[in-house]
């Protein structure tokens, strides 16, 4: 009898110690998605990313949510403290709710002094950053509700008027705002509507990310000092140069 105790407990305990392994990759592991690893957002893993399903469920509803809104374009300048300036172009238009919280999360000067914590430069791949963490576990908590502000995926397809939300995009509809060099996106889990701050810029074209992540603008000027990038590399400031006005908060729904 006590033989088969000790067996029993020691199966007990072999089974929680698997549960903890499991968790631990999935939560504390920076590399294991452009994602956000704590349904905030992580780390590009080209692997993961590439595995990532084109079927995928009815999109989620996401209604009445009151995240910011980007209701035009904008223009906004990130200087790097290892010198150099990036400015990029972002697009209310086609990806408002993406926008709007990466124009909102400028505008709070939330960006200042984070690091760039993931860079892929061999073969060019991305650069990474926006995390408060700084290791790709980490997102933005909201100081009014001090709870942390995730955001759906948001992609409109090739000739939609709509962004699709809280779903990729079926294989074969391409997006309108696609990966092309430069192209600034959201880092996310697993998760579709896990987004928070993080984003990254692609080094080159990644076509097998289109319809998967959220891109919400590209770099116009300013690419040789995003190649220039390296692991630990600090933003000295992200500050908003056009577009300020077209920042609203809003609570319309976003989906039917």
């Amino acid at each position: 009898m006590r033989r088969w105790i000790v067996n029993f407990l020691v199966m007990i305990v072999s089974a929680g110690l698997l549960a903890s392994c499991g968790l631990g990759a999935l939560s504390n592991n920076p590399a294991s998605s452009p994602t956000d690893t704590s349904a905030t957002p992580s780390s590009i893993d080209k692997s993961t990313i590439e595995d990532i399903p084109k079927k995928s469920p009815p999109a989620t509803t996401v209604s009445a949510v009151k995240v910011p809104r980007l209701t035009g374009a904008a223009t906004v300048e990130m200087k790097l403290k290892n010198g150099g300036a990036v400015t990029i172009a972002v697009d209310g238009e086609r990806a408002p709710i993406t926008a709007g919280n990466f124009i909102d999360l400028v505008n709070r000067g939330f960006y200042n002094n984070l690091t760039f914590h993931r860079v892929e430069k061999d073969p060019p791949f991305v650069v990474q950053g926006g995390d408060p963490e700084g290791n790709g576990t980490g997102g933005f908590t909201d100081p009014a509700t001090s709870q942390p502000r995730n955001i759906p995926l948001e992609i409109l397809a090739e000739g939609e008027k709509t962004p699709t939300y809280g779903r990729v995009l079926a294989t074969g509809v391409k997006p309108q705002l696609k990966h092309t060099k430069g192209a600034v996106a959201m880092a996310r889990s697993q998760l579709p509507n896990s987004a928070s701050s993080q984003f990254y810029i692609t080094l080159t074209d990644t076509k097998f990310l289109d319809g998967s992540y959220a891109v919400f603008g590209y770099v116009t000027s300013g690419m040789d000092a995003v190649d220039r990038i390296q692991v630990g590399d600090r933003i000295e400031s992200i500050k908003i140069l056009e577009g300020k006005d077209n920042l609203k908060q809003s609570n319309e729904p976003i989906s039917k």
